[in-house]
């Protein structure tokens, strides 16, 4: 499954497009919409080369997908959770590590129980951000989202 641009939308809307590295509030250097690999103080780039970079996280996150969720995904699932492990730095081979309850249900078929762990993921460095709090909102809403042409129903 490929990422809708609904997901893609959303990762640009919490990320903000920064063209001169920045660090982050989890303290990392960061640039264009959330890139941080193999960035360092000072770099500069032009939209083009963000959403290059963003395109290529968003691949790095989907090939990652198999190794941790066994289960088919709605559209809105699968954006979501593109989301949250383009945020997490380290992408969805991270996902286990930093989230195994959601995971775990994910995989074990529950959906809204899933979508429920999705809020507790608000934390950098063990502080709750607001920032984090409202994208996992908005992720779980994309999770939670009627399927394409079943209006109505929730997975």
């Amino acid at each position: 499954m490929k990422t809708s641009q609904a997901a893609i939308d959303l990762i640009k809307q919490f990320e903000s497009l920064r063209l001169e590295a920045y660090l982050c509030p989890a303290g990392f250097w960061t640039i264009g919409w959330g890139h941080t690999a193999d960035v360092c103080e000072g770099m500069r780039i032009t939209e083009g080369q963000a959403e290059e970079f963003l395109r290529d996280d968003v691949g790095q996150v989907e090939s990652g997908f198999s190794s941790v969720i066994r289960v088919a995904l709605t559209q809105g699932q699968h954006d979501a959770l593109v989301s949250l492990c383009f945020n997490l730095r380290g992408g969805a081979l991270r996902l286990a590590k930093v989230a195994p309850r959601l995971v775990a249900r994910i995989n074990s078929g529950d959906d809204a129980g899933a979508a429920n762990e999705l809020l507790d993921i608000n934390r950098a460095n063990g502080v709750v951000l607001p920032g984090l709090t409202r994208r996992r909102e908005a992720e779980r809403a994309l999770f939670v989202a009627a399927p394409s042409g079943n209006p109505g129903t929730a997975s």
